[in-house]
């Protein structure tokens, strides 16, 4: 009975942090392809450093796979996805800044 309590706990708390294990930490990067603009670079020390926490964007505005979201630049400009924020009042407005986030 105690081993089986025991591993309930293990497991319990496994399943608890198994999000985190996806998610980009600070100080590193997740690449996306960008299409022609070049692909989109993720930068987790950037956001981090804004005082941002991935349970900010995750899983409410993204899943935690990468590239479970369809996200595209229509999207983004309608306020979803990476648009939740910036938007030009919380963080710098997507439409207006496309090099700060695609790269060549």
């Amino acid at each position: 009975m105690r081993k089986i309590l025991i591993l309930a706990v293990v497991l319990a708390v496994a399943l608890a942090f198994i999000g985190t294990a996806l998610a980009v930490p600070p100080g590193k990067t997740v690449e996306f392809k960008g299409g022609p603009m070049g692909k989109v670079v993720f930068v987790g020390k950037k956001h981090a450093d804004a005082g941002m926490k991935c349970n900010n964007c995750h899983p409410k505005i993204f899943k935690m796979k990468k590239g479970a979201d369809k996200i595209t630049m229509k999207d983004i400009y309608a306020g979803k996805f990476c648009g939740t924020c910036h938007n030009g009042e919380k963080a710098f407005k997507a439409k207006a800044n496309c090099k700060k986030c695609h790269k060549k």
